[in-house]
């Protein structure tokens, strides 16, 4: 699968094109923007741009109004069809949110609801009751996703709806030429519907990834042979900033080891998960680190970790975002890309971890673990690539047997000799690919 070996860029589209939060019916070919940046996202040698919502829809995207329309508000059909071009034209790969455990309450079928009642067609695409009233005051009542009456369910167990979806996502890959799918709140989505998903998708294109937004419980469960090829790594993204806002790496190594260790009860071994240190619902990390320093060095951790980096757009050259100011904080506009320090050392893991199948799929062991201080080793095959982290602000001298006597630092394309021991600078990270 292609996935497992991308760095993916991810991008709100309303809140990067800077569109009004309501949909005010105007249409304006915001989303054209996205072309102006693909050079900067191929120079952060990612190769895959997941798209947040892109679809018609009430305000944030999330609750759809129609699923073959781009929303009025980035512009048409025909608009995204140049986007998508312009990035497959650079090698780079394009993801779709597919929100399919609920719509808005704009969307065409439940409008219909509204007006019909009892006698719409379309009455069995939701969980209604006509006995009940709403928040709304509809004179019925529906299920809304965890209590939000703006985001109307969906029934998945309806094979009309199942159908419906199924035809808007074919019309994606004729139109764009789509690579791939991330399933909103796909914890809610009922297993059955995945896997008949992930069968028909799989017809549409061969290698058409499916990644499911999962926060706690079993990922197993969901990611498998029969339903999503990854899913988000919510289970070790509190442990990438708190070890290092507390200065703990035990943290951070303890959950990566749990996850993908070598022990027989390590459920995640094997699997390749959306790995993040932000994204457009939680703050941006650069606002979460509480030492700055560390910011190149969380990032080192994330492309150094199993998984597929994930980079939020305009957190690679340190923008900040305060969750506790709402949403629209974190899924702001910016006029052009900045290129800085920090974008230009995540562009290096970026082109390292393309360039390593040990990062790609290798297994992973810390020989060298401190609170301020971790070695992560990762080896496939022949590959055996070591991502050291030195937190503190002072140097450090890490003793342990490297099983050879020198490697070469891919992040500087120096020779690292580790004779009399290892020394790490203050704030610093190295990535040492052993000799064979």
């Amino acid at each position: 699968m292609w996935a497992y070996e991308s760095v993916f860029y991810q991008i709100y589209p309303l809140g990067f094109c800077g569109a009004p939060f309501e949909n005010d019916g105007i249409e304006q070919s915001r989303i054209l923007k996205v072309i102006d940046w693909a050079d900067h996202i191929k120079e952060l040698n990612c190769d895959a741009v997941y798209f947040s919502p892109v679809f018609e829809s009430d305000t944030h995207g999330y609750n759809t109004r129609d699923f073959t329309k781009i929303d009025c508000r980035l512009g048409t059909n025909e608009d995204f069809a140049k986007v998508c071009k312009a990035l497959h034209e650079r090698g780079i790969r394009v993801v779709l949110d597919g929100v399919f455990n609920h719509v808005g309450r704009g969307f065409w079928a439940f409008q219909d609801v509204l007006k019909n009642r009892e006698s719409s067609r379309y009455k069995d695409w939701f969980f209604i009751n006509f006995g009940g009233n709403s928040n709304y005051n509809d004179g019925l009542w529906y299920e809304g996703w965890e209590g939000h009456f703006d985001l109307v369910k969906l029934n998945l167990r309806n094979n009309e709806v199942v159908e419906h979806i199924f035809s808007c996502i074919k019309g994606w890959v004729d139109e764009f030429d789509i690579d791939g799918l991330r399933l909103d709140v796909a914890y809610c989505l009922d297993k059955e519907f995945i896997k008949r998903l992930r069968s028909y998708t799989g017809t549409l294109k061969e290698d058409l990834v499916l990644i499911g937004e999962l926060l706690h419980g079993d990922y197993s469960q969901f990611v498998n042979d029969e339903m999503l090829h990854s899913a988000t790594n919510y289970q070790c993204y509190k442990g990438l900033y708190s070890s290092f806002n507390s200065m703990n790496m035990f943290e951070i190594c303890h959950s990566l080891k749990n996850q993908f260790g070598p022990e027989q009860w390590c459920q995640y071994r094997g699997m390749h998960l959306l790995s993040f240190v932000d994204n457009h619902d939680v703050s941006r990390v650069a606002t979460i680190l509480t030492n700055k320093k560390h910011l190149p060095l969380i990032y080192a951790i994330l492309f150094g970790m199993p998984g597929i980096p994930c980079i939020y757009y305009g957190s690679e050259w340190g923008a900040e975002g305060d969750k506790k100011d709402g949403d629209p904080a974190l899924r702001v506009s910016f006029d052009e890309p900045v290129d800085n320090e920090l974008s230009k050392f995540i562009s290096k893991l970026a082109k390292i971890h393309h360039e390593s199948k040990a990062l790609c799929y290798g297994s992973i062991s810390v020989p060298v673990l401190t609170n301020k201080q971790c070695i992560i080793e990762r080896k496939f095959e022949d590959e055996r690539v070591l991502i050291a982290i030195n937190a503190d602000s002072e140097p450090f001298v890490a003793h342990f047997d490297a099983g050879c006597g020198m490697a070469d630092e891919l992040i500087t394309g120096t020779s690292h000799d580790f004779g009399g021991g290892s020394e790490l600078a203050p704030y610093s990270a190295e990535i040492w690919k052993m000799e064979k």
